[in-house]
C-alpha cells in the first residue's frame, strides 16, 4: 500500500473567502474555537485499544516503507501515532503544499499492530494520536527521528547523539495549584512540505482545552544543537489563574545532592539536575533539582525574561551507570525569549516521586499580565535541545552539590554539610593560595565553618560549609556565590533545603 493518502480539506463557501494557507489560517480557527464551548474529541476508539497496556501500545508501529515523503529525495520524512492506551483524543494531520493544505487519511494499513489482535474492522475516520519527524541527523541515507509530538501538547526533540528525556509542553495551565490541572490538548496539526536540500520543517498546530485556545506555529531545525523557533497566539475561553508559558517537564529521581538513601545500584537517575536562569540584570542562577518529600515550588522573578532551561549537566556515565535509559545523553533544554514578555516569574515546581517512570519537575514562566475571557496573548521564543551549554555564562558553572552530616571527626546529625564545585577555565588559573571568597546566605538558621579551597586533582574550586538549621523554619533557602575581591567569579548557587 503507498504512503498515507491525502484527502482535500472541504473548499471555502466562496471564491472571495479562498485565501492560501498560512499562520493567519490557524489564528482564524483558534479564535472562532475560543467562542465556542470545549468539546473533546476522545471517541470513537475501540474498546481494545483503550485497554492496551504500555507495552502493547508500544509494539503497534507505523510501517517506515509508508513514511510521508519516503520515496520523494526530501530532507524529512513523517510518520505517525496510532490511537490507543492514554492517547484516546483524535488528531488531524494535514498537509500544506502551494499554499494547499490536504488532510491525511487514516488506515490500518499504515500500521503493524504486532501481537495485538484487531478483533474487527476499525473506523475510517479513527485518525491518529500524534506526528513524529525524521531527518538525517547521524549520515545523510539514514532518517533518525528527531522530534515527536504526542499526548495533550508534550512534544520532544533530540540532537545529534541524544536520546529522548524532559518534554516540552504548549502550554501549562493552573498547575501547581490545589485543584487540578487542566492539560491543552494539540488536536490539529499542518505540516509544509520543505524544499529538497531545505534543513528546516514548518509545522503549525491548533491548541485547544476548557480555557484557552491557540494557534502555533514550530520550526524544526534538527542539528548538533537541535531548536525550534515557537510562536503561538494564545485565546481565552475564561480567566486561568496560572498561566504556564514555554513549561519543561522533566524527571528526577535521585542525585549527588540527594541527602537521604536511595536503594538503587546506579549513583543518580534524572533527565535534568538543575534549572538555570538568566536573569535580565546579568545574574546566572543554578538551582539544583531535589526529589522533595512535599511538594515544593520556587518563584524566580524578574522584569524581563532573557532565558531559562532545565540542564543535564552531568554527561559522566559512571555517575548513573545505566546501559539502557543512558542518563548521561538526556539533552538539555533552554527557553530563548524573542521579543519582551513584560514582567513576570519563572516557576519551578518539584513533586515528590517514588519512581523514575514519572515526570515531577516542571519549570515554566508566568507573566505578570492577567488573563480572561476575551483576552488575547502572543508569546515568541526558541526553544533548544542540545548536550553543550551554547546558552552558558563565561563564568564558573556549579559541577556538583553534595550533601551530608555535619561534624568534622564524629559526625552530627543536628547540621547539616554541602559541599559545591564551581569549575570554569578562568578558576583553573588562579593559584591555590589566590584569595578566592564565598558570599554565602540562608533564610533562616545559622551558616557555620565556610572554607574556599582549590581542588588541585580537577581544578575546580570547593565551598564547603555547615548549616545549623532553625527549629520549626523549613524550608531553607540557600545562596552561595564566589569572588575574588569586588569580581564575581562564579553563577549563583540556589539550594532549597528541607528537613521534611
Amino acid at each position: 500500500m503507498p504512503a498515507p493518502s491525502a484527502t482535500p480539506v472541504p473548499p471555502p463557501q466562496s471564491a472571495e473567502e479562498h485565501k492560501p494557507f498560512g499562520f493567519g489560517v490557524v489564528e482564524q480557527r483558534a479564535r472562532a474555537l475560543a467562542a465556542q464551548p470545549y468539546v473533546r474529541d476522545d471517541g470513537g476508539v475501540p474498546e481494545f485499544l483503550g485497554k492496551l497496556d504500555y507495552d502493547q501500545y508500544r509494539d503497534i508501529r507505523f510501517k517506515a516503507d509508508k513514511a510521508l515523503w519516503r520515496d520523494e529525495g526530501l530532507p524529512f520524512q513523517v510518520q505517525l501515532f496510532h490511537r490507543g492506551f492514554m492517547f484516546k483524543d483524535r488528531v488531524v494531520i494535514n498537509v500544506v503544499g502551494n499554499g494547499e493544505a490536504t488532510r491525511l487519511a487514516y488506515s490500518p494499513e499504515l500500521f503493524d499492530f504486532g501481537k495485538n489482535p484487531v478483533p474487527g474492522p476499525l473506523d475510517a475516520d479513527l485518525g491518529f494520536a500524534g506526528v513524529r519527524f525524521h531527518y538525517p541527523l547521524r549520515r545523510n541515507e539514514v532518517f533518525d527521528e528527531a522530534s515527536v509530538f504526542l499526548g495533550a501538547s508534550y512534544f520532544r526533540a533530540v540532537g545529534l547523539g541524544q536520546t529522548y528525556g524532559l518534554s516540552a509542553r504548549g502550554l501549562a495551565v493552573d498547575t501547581g495549584l490545589t485543584k487540578a490541572e487542566e492539560f491543552p490538548i494539540f488536536r490539529e496539526f499542518w505540516i509544509e512540505k520543505p524544499a529538497p536540500g531545505g534543513a528546516e520543517l514548518v509545522i503549525y498546530a491548533l491548541m485547544d482545552s476548557p480555557s484557552v485556545t491557540g494557534a502555533y506555529r514550530f520550526v524544526l531545525r534538527p542539528g548538533l544543537d537541535t531548536a525550534m523557533d515557537v510562536t503561538h497566539h494564545l485565546y481565552f475561553r475564561r480567566k486561568v489563574e496560572r498561566l504556564g508559558i514555554a513549561p519543561l517537564t522533566s524527571m528526577f529521581f535521585h542525585g549527588e545532592n540527594t541527602d537521604r538513601f536511595a536503594d538503587d545500584f546506579r549513583p543518580e537517575v534524572h533527565d535534568s539536575d538543575g534549572l538555570l536562569v538568566s536573569r535580565s540584570n546579568g545574574e546566572w542562577i543554578w538551582r539544583p533539582l531535589n526529589n522533595p518529600r512535599h511538594l515544593r515550588i520556587s518563584v524566580f522573578r524578574d522584569e524581563k525574561l532573557t532565558g531559562f532551561g532545565l540542564l543535564q549537566r552531568d554527561r559522566g556515565f559512571d555517575h548513573y551507570q545505566d546501559l539502557e535509559a543512558n542518563y548521561h545523553r538526556r539533552p538539555t533544554s533552554w527557553v530563548e525569549a524573542v521579543g519582551d514578555w513584560g514582567p513576570g516569574a519563572i516557576y519551578l515546581i518539584e513533586i515528590p516521586s517514588d519512581a523514575e517512570k514519572y515526570d515531577n519537575i516542571v519549570s515554566f514562566w508566568v507573566p505578570d499580565q492577567p488573563t480572561d475571557a476575551g483576552k488575547e496573548m502572543s508569546f515568541s521564543y526558541r526553544l533548544h535541545f542540545t548536550s553543550d551549554e551554547l546558552m552558558a555564562p563565561r563564568s564558573g558553572k556549579v559541577q556538583a552539590t553534595r550533601i551530608g552530616a555535619g561534624g568534622t571527626n564524629a559526625q552530627d546529625g543536628s547540621r547539616r554539610k554541602f559541599v559545591v564545585d564551581f569549575v570554569s577555565e578562568t578558576l583553573k588559573l588562579y593559584g591555590e593560595d589566590a584569595k578566592i571568597e564565598a558570599d554565602v546566605s540562608t533564610s533562616s538558621g545559622a551558616i557555620r565553618d565556610a572554607v574556599v579551597h582549590k581542588n588541585t586533582e580537577t581544578g575546580a574550586w570547593r565551598l564547603s560549609f555547615e548549616l545549623e538549621p532553625e527549629k520549626d523554619k523549613d524550608p531553607v533557602e540557600l545562596r552561595a556565590v564566589l569572588r575574588a575581591g569586588k569580581d564575581v567569579l562564579t553563577e549563583t548557587w540556589l539550594y532549597q533545603w528541607s528537613a521534611q
